[in-house]
């Protein structure tokens, strides 16, 4: 497996859509978000911010913050997702994944605003999380969630994942979904580039 190479994090960036039709661009976190995304957290509801971290936290933490906000060494990035409001480049969305070359498995987590659940943007997000999973070479893209969280469960759902149990935790609830998209059928365009480029240098690696 070839790891991705990361030389320009802006060339990764994704215009998605919402149900209304404004537009959402999805963008690797950069260390200088650190403010607007610790503030994006603290504007979550306590019910969201429970749901996105599977227990009680009004913040994150530094430790935490300083690894949202940088690219991991663990193959672990966060990107967010932000729309013009008032004129001012917003965080209405976030997400959180990690590739698993040992399992070719793909992780991740996710939250949208409050204000903007309901938009068809977690959707989009969740659609272009499966095409970072299919460039990474993942065959599978899974997360868990707490049984109560509704929201996460019918978007899963809607999305094509299958239901499990959670064998840790009886609170939790495991989703999953087969990956089998070749790069030329990744529909997102910066992704299919980078799966063909990925594909290219294995090739090369192997003559």
């Amino acid at each position: 497996m070839t790891a991705l190479r990361f030389d320009d994090l802006k060339q990764y960036s994704d215009v998605l859509r919402s149900r209304r039709g404004d537009a959402v661009t999805v963008r690797f976190v950069e260390p200088r978000d650190a403010g607007e995304l610790q503030n994006y957290f603290r504007s979550l509801s306590a019910s969201s911010r429970y749901s996105r971290f599977l227990g009680a936290m009004s913040e994150l933490p530094e430790g935490l913050l300083d690894r949202f906000t940088h690219v991991g060494p663990d193959q672990g990035f966060t990107v967010v997702a932000t729309m013009a409001v008032d004129g001012f480049e917003t965080i209405v969305g976030e997400a959180r994944y990690a590739f698993h070359a040992d399992s070719e498995s793909f992780e991740f987590g996710l939250s949208i605003a409050d204000r903007w659940q309901g938009h068809g943007i977690g959707a989009a997000l969740l659609k272009n999380l499966e095409c970072r999973a299919a460039a990474f070479g993942a065959e599978r893209l899974y997360g868990d969630t707490l049984r109560s969280n509704a929201a996460m469960i019918t978007l899963a759902r809607k999305s094509g994942f299958v239901f499990g149990n959670n064998g840790q935790d009886w609170k939790l609830v495991h989703f999953e979904k087969h990956i089998a998209a070749a790069p030329k059928d990744i529909p997102c365009a910066s992704w299919r580039i980078a799966a063909a480029s990925r594909e290219t240098r294995a090739a090369t690696l192997a003559s």
